[in-house]
């Protein structure tokens, strides 16, 4: 329980050095809530005051009583006025705070390694940024509402409680942190809760953007009661967490209420007594019962929005601990920490020399996949990867683009080393075609330019049909205009499009992983000689599954669990006789 509290208290020192940057708009809202509290304090003795004035049948003060009442209406229209403008300021820092921490999100996820994106699904990224992110605006604004007013409520209630009675006053304070002691006991059990909470919401986010993304796969293998069962479960375990949560926070108020109530009685018995001795008046008996509410006002509105706090607190945990992930690191060694700075080496456009030298790697330290790995590439060379699936092809790609870093060995470009590089400009020299396509949710034309922002309309169409995908291009309602979403193309148009950016950019390097996947034979040929063209004195790695289409490389290498295996041409594959032309002819089993 100690170890929850302590990262409760931690979370809240993030958040309110964040909080720090806003400190004019804090210091006005401080400044505002306690231009309202004072007054609202203050009106109570004005109508004591009046209520003095009221001395017995046929002897009331009217001018006195209209004098009072009309201070009273004065200070209430000023009052109302000072809590407006205070809600608007707390409003516009809870959202620039939430907007920071929002923005520190989404750049640190630019700089994540890949290896932490492949560990955490979409879905629960998602959510932290954007469903957390919410949670902690909410609860930012309830904080700062409650929080300022709250404090200096009961500040200047009990300084206005002295003036008017020191026994009561004293009374008041002792008893007072029979509130504290109840809202912290149960408040202390609520961060558990809500966390759980927050990490089973995500959880369900990250199956609901799994199944409605793969909802074609979903119907086509019948997955729908399956899928709806998963979400039932996770479903059933948010609402027991949910529960449990609103259940330990739902009791503090009516505790402190409680707690509260005792209070009251108290100082309306002791004020009875007093008034029996004289030592008090009824007016002034007025004035402390009024005080004695104010006073415990915000221990309720505060135990009121206990839920809100501890959840926006859990919620601003899952957030920091994205913001606070170990970003990608460049170093002069592998395994140095040395960040990405602006002054790692920038490189020219590269000749074309790929030196790899005894290179290990292992996605998982128990499970080596590559080893000895071993490749020398010259200007201009077509190096084709191949082999059975999971035997390390997209590996080596990832390597060299530094997706991933060696284990050990190392990786040169034109006899630098890629560790002394920055990654951007060391993936500046590579253009690069994946087999899965991604598009942004925008125009033909800044999806093409994605590489090249300042491209011109014309570089844009000669890209474009150099790639063969002007002809669809054209037909598009806005042509290049025409903004894209998840159905408006085909996945072979898609990848169309991904081999355009390529196009454009005309890099010193490609990476091809298996760029021609999902496009027709004839479409196929077409882009092949487009290809053939762009590879022209350019070193390009392509990996590729269909074999007729790599028979052109220069250098074949056959991979076999993380080992290159085999190495040579087309023919001189074929003619060793080994894997390579197993792999080649059972492509051309079937064939006649």
């Amino acid at each position: 329980m100690k170890k929850e509290n302590s990262a409760g208290s931690v979370i809240l020192r993030k958040v309110l050095k964040v909080i720090g940057n806003y400190k004019l708009l804090l210091a006005a809202s401080i400044v505002l809530a306690a231009v309202s509290v004072v007054i609202q304090l203050y009106v109570p003795i004005l109508f004591g005051d009046a209520i003095d004035r009221i001395i017995d049948t046929g002897r009331v003060d009217f001018n006195g009583v209209a004098y009072y009442l009309s201070r009273i209406l004065i200070l209430i229209l000023i009052s109302g006025i000072a809590s407006w403008i205070m809600n608007l300021i707390n409003n516009r820092m809870a959202y620039k705070v939430v907007e920071e921490i929002r923005s520190k999100a989404i750049r640190h996820i630019q700089v994540l390694p890949l290896s932490y994106l492949d560990r955490h699904s979409t879905g629960d990224i998602v959510s932290r940024v954007i469903a957390d992110a919410d949670q902690l605006s909410d609860g930012l604004l309830l904080g700062f509402t409650q929080l300022f007013s709250g404090v200096i409520t009961i500040l200047v209630t009990l300084g206005f409680m002295l003036s008017k009675n020191l026994l009561v006053t004293g009374l008041v304070i002792l008893l007072t942190p029979l509130s504290f002691f109840v809202a912290r006991f149960i408040a202390s059990r609520t961060y558990k809760m809500f966390r759980k909470q927050a990490e089973t919401r995500d959880a369900q986010t990250a199956l609901i953007e799994e199944m409605v993304g793969g909802s074609r796969v979903v119907k086509a293998f019948g997955y729908e009661k399956t899928a709806s069962r998963r979400f039932a479960e996770l479903n059933k375990v948010l609402r027991d967490y949910s529960q449990r949560a609103v259940f330990y926070s739902s009791i503090t108020n009516p505790s402190t209420r409680f707690v509260n109530n005792v209070i009251y009685a108290a100082v309306a018995l002791a004020g009875a007594l007093l008034i029996i001795n004289g030592q008090l008046t009824v007016g002034g008996l007025s004035v402390l019962l009024n005080y004695s509410n104010q006073y415990m006002k915000p221990f309720n509105d505060i135990s009121s929005v206990v839920a809100e706090l501890q959840n926006a607190l859990a919620c601003a945990s899952r957030i920091f601990e994205l913001i606070e992930t170990d970003p990608e690191k460049d170093a002069v060694s592998i395994g140095d920490g040395t960040d990405d700075t602006p002054s790692a080496e920038v490189i020219p456009a590269a000749e074309g020399y790929v030196d790899i030298d005894d290179v290990f790697f292992s996605y998982r330290k128990d499970r080596q996949l590559i080893e000895n790995y071993t490749l020398h590439a010259k200007p201009g060379m077509r190096i084709a990867i191949v082999g059975p699936t999971g035997c390390g092809k997209t590996t080596m790609i990832n390597l060299l683009m530094r997706f991933y870093d060696a284990d050990s060995g190392s990786i040169k470009v034109d006899g630098r080393s890629i560790y002394e590089m920055s990654r951007h400009e060391l993936r500046a020299q590579y253009g690069m075609v994946l087999q899965d396509t991604w598009l942004s949710n925008t125009t033909v034309r800044d999806n093409i330019r994605f590489g090249k922002p300042d491209a011109t309309e014309d570089e844009i169409i000669k890209a474009a049909r150099e790639a063969h995908s002007w002809e669809f291009i054209r037909r598009l309602p806005q042509g290049l205009d025409t903004v894209l979403t998840e159905d408006s193309l085909s996945q072979g148009q898609k990848q169309l499009l991904c081999i355009t950016r390529v196009m454009l950019c005309l890099p010193p390097m490609l990476i091809l992983d298996e760029a021609t996947s999902s496009i027709d034979t004839r479409t196929e040929l077409q882009i092949q000689e487009a290809f053939d063209k762009l590879m022209e004195g350019r070193t390009s790695f392509i990996v590729a599954h269909r074999l007729s289409t790599i028979r052109s490389a220069d250098v074949i290498l056959v991979m076999k669990d993380g080992h290159i295996i085999e190495q040579g041409s087309h023919n001189e594959l074929m003619e060793q006789d080994g894997f390579y032309k197993h792999l080649y002819n059972s492509q051309f089993a079937n064939t006649v």
